[in-house]
Parts: structure tokens; C-alpha cells; sequence
């Protein structure tokens, strides 16, 4: 599972690697805080788009085809992004590449589902989970301390070369689908397919879920560039950066929280991660910097959590009624895409407004929301 690995670093790193560097942004091309996280926003925009569209696409063409295509297409627009003359042109690019970078994670729980034992996938999805928290990590700190040296621009193609690395070792290492079976794109099958993966009342609660962590958590960071450069801290981009390093305790979390679902349910342990995120919002609300570094690991431990096993549940419970996988999982991504393109550009209109404790009066009505498609997913037992 390297591949698989290192194509979750890749995708996130393009996807994430201009959070590192949003204050630098708004600066740069004069623009408001607001207007800054679009850069942020409407490429998962694009990417939740997308989802919808390389899910089924995957299902004929297959997954691996899919999974290399989509990271060197993203690739290419990366370096595009760092070369633009106007602030309108990297919006639209950076739309592009969330369309790019759609198709790992539309087809990557399908893939592991199809390819891995029952009693191995909730571990492999976690491990997989981890890459993209470690690439969401990399995304930054590869991003922020170059930007701050030679630019954003600078910043920006570093991350792309680094992907450039990652995807050339998918390249080589990713297995062909050993037991996937092509199915040609049947425009009723596929509404049949959509159908059955919304009108079950788990998988939209398990969509809820996927909208609502990944809000919390993307606008809590959206927030926080614009927070530490100003008074009381002061800190340059390039120390903010190294804050991002608690994603590596997500990759922790979510291959520990997928052991723990193996032995005892998923439903058992997903609870744990909404506790942990509560406990991070309200630490990272909290003044005193080594505070709000505690906040940050708890609130990326307990995303990871929900999250690391919210997608690998989709793909089973789809199998478990009938549903298609892959629909499922494409359904969840673009959720959770949009949780993060809505709820994340929100996060920086609840800072302009309301400053820390308006994001996290923001996170905690998120977190309510997660908690009660816990609740909804608790209350049964089958297509755990």
C-alpha cells in the first residue's frame, strides 16, 4: 500500500499546500480575508464537482487508470498556479485543480474494498487516511518556509515538484486491479446506483458526518494564518507552518482508530475522535500559544478519527445494501468537499466577524451536527 500511501501525500499536498500561504496571498493581490480562503475554497469546489463525475467514470475505465491520470493532470496545473498574473486566474486554476485532483479519492475506498480482505480494509483505509493527513501536513510545511524565502510563487512550485516525486512512485508501485470488472456507463443504472446510495438513511448520515468534521476542521486553519500573524503572536509564515506538523498525530489516530474498529465496531470508537475534536476547539479558542497547539492536535486527532473511518463505513455499508461503492464513496467525498468549501470560506468570514471565538462558535454547531449523525449511526448494527 506505499502507492496508495504516497498518492494520499500528492493530492493533498496540491490541494493544501496554499493554506500555508493565505495571508501572503491577501497581501500580494490586496484582496480581503474572505476573498483570500476561495483559493482554498473553490478548488475542494471543484473537487466535490468532480467526485461525481470520476466515481461512476471509474466504474468502466477503472480505478488505477483514474487514480494516475488525475495526479499528473494536477501536477501540471500546480505549476500553472504559481505562474499567474492576477488573482482571477489562480481562482480559476486552482478550480481546475480541484477537478484534477478528483480522482484518488473518488475511487481509493473502492480500490482497497476490491482489492484487500474484509478483516484488512478499515486498517488499510486508515493507513491511507494517514498519507492524506501526512500530505495535508507536507502541503504546508514544504510551502510556507520556501514562500517566505523567495515568495508564494516560490512555495507553490516546490509543492509541485515534491508531488512530482510522489506521483512517479505511483507510478511505478500501484498494482493494476486485480479483481476490478468493467462496467460500461449506463446512464439509468447509474441513477438506479445514486438512488439506492441516498435513500439510505446511514450513508447520509455518514455524509453529514463527513461534512461537518471536515468544516471544522479546515475552517478552524483557514482562520488561523490570519489569527497568528497579527498581535498578540506575530509569528512569520514560515513558524506558523511548523504548527501544521499535529497532522502527523492524525496519521496516528486514524491507523489506530481503524485497529480499534477491527476489534470493536466502528461505532464504538468514531465518538471518541467527536470528543477529541470539542476538547480542540475550545483549547484552540484560548490565548496562550501553547494552548492552542495542544487544541490543534486534539481537534486533527479527532478529525482524523471521524474521518478515517466515516469513508472506510461508506464502502461497506454500500455493499452491505446493494448500493455501488464507488457511488457511495463519491457521494461522501463531495460532502465532504463541500463541508470544506463552504464551512472553510465561512471560517474566514466568522474570524473577520467574530475573531477566535467566532470560529469557534462556528466549529462547535458543526461538531452538534457531527454528533447527532453519530447518533443516527449508532443506533444500528448492520454495515458496520
Amino acid at each position: 500500500m506505499v502507492a496508495m500511501f504516497a498518492a494520499g501525500i500528492a493530492t493533498f499536498v496540491l490541494l493544501y499546500d496554499v493554506q500555508a500561504v493565505l495571508p501572503a496571498l491577501r497581501d500580494d493581490f490586496g484582496v480581503g480575508t474572505s476573498a483570500a480562503t476561495l483559493a482554498m475554497s473553490l478548488a475542494t469546489l471543484g473537487l466535490a464537482a468532480a467526485l461525481l463525475v470520476a466515481g461512476p467514470a471509474s466504474e468502466a475505465l477503472g480505478r488505477t487508470r483514474i487514480i494516475r491520470t488525475s495526479l499528473w493532470v494536477a501536477v501540471v496545473v500546480a505549476v500553472l498556479c504559481a505562474c499567474v498574473p492576477s488573482w482571477h486566474w489562480l481562482l480559476a486554476l486552482r478550480l481546475l485543480q480541484g477537478v484534477a485532483l478528483a480522482g484518488l479519492p473518488a475511487v481509493a475506498t473502492a480500490y482497497l474494498r476490491e482489492e484487500l480482505h474484509h478483516s484488512a480494509q478499515a486498517r488499510a483505509a486508515g493507513l491511507y487516511i494517514g498519507g492524506t493527513a501526512l500530505g495535508g501536513m507536507a502541503g504546508r510545511l514544504v510551502t510556507a518556509p520556501v514562500a517566505e524565502l523567495v515568495g508564494w510563487r516560490g512555495g507553490m512550485l516546490t509543492a509541485a515538484a515534491f508531488s512530482a516525486l510522489c506521483a512517479l512512485v505511483v507510478v511505478l508501485l500501484l498494482p493494476d486491479s486485480r479483481r476490478f470488472v468493467p462496467t460500461p456507463l449506463d446512464r439509468r443504472r447509474l441513477l438506479a446506483l445514486s438512488r439506492a446510495a441516498l435513500a439510505d438513511r446511514r450513508l447520509r448520515a455518514l455524509y453529514l458526518l463527513g461534512a461537518t468534521a471536515m468544516g471544522a476542521l479546515i475552517g478552524t486553519f483557514n482562520a488561523l494564518g490570519f489569527r497568528l500573524v497579527e498581535a498578540p503572536y506575530h509569528l512569520s509564515l514560515g513558524t506558523i507552518s511548523v504548527l501544521y506538523l499535529v497532522y502527523a498525530l492524525g496519521t496516528v489516530s486514524s491507523t489506530l482508530a481503524g485497529r480499534g474498529a477491527d476489534r470493536r465496531g466502528r461505532d464504538a470508537v468514531v465518538p471518541v475522535g467527536l470528543a477529541l475534536a470539542v476538547v480542540g476547539v475550545l483549547l484552540v479558542a484560548a490565548t496562550p500559544l501553547p494552548v492552542v497547539v495542544v487544541g490543534l492536535a486534539c481537534l486533527a486527532m479527532g478529525f482524523f478519527v471521524m474521518h478515517g473511518l466515516a469513508s472506510g463505513w461508506v464502502a461497506t455499508r454500500a455493499h452491505v445494501i446493494g448500493a455501488s461503492p464507488s457511488q457511495a464513496a463519491a457521494f461522501y467525498l463531495c460532502s465532504y468537499y463541500l463541508g470544506s468549501s463552504v464551512f472553510g470560506n465561512l471560517g474566514g468570514t466568522a474570524w473577520e466577524w467574530g475573531g477566535r471565538w467566532g470560529v469557534a462558535g462556528l466549529d462547535l454547531l458543526l461538531l452538534a451536527a457531527a454528533g447527532w449523525a453519530i447518533v443516527t449511526l449508532r443506533r444500528t448494527t448492520p454495515g458496520r
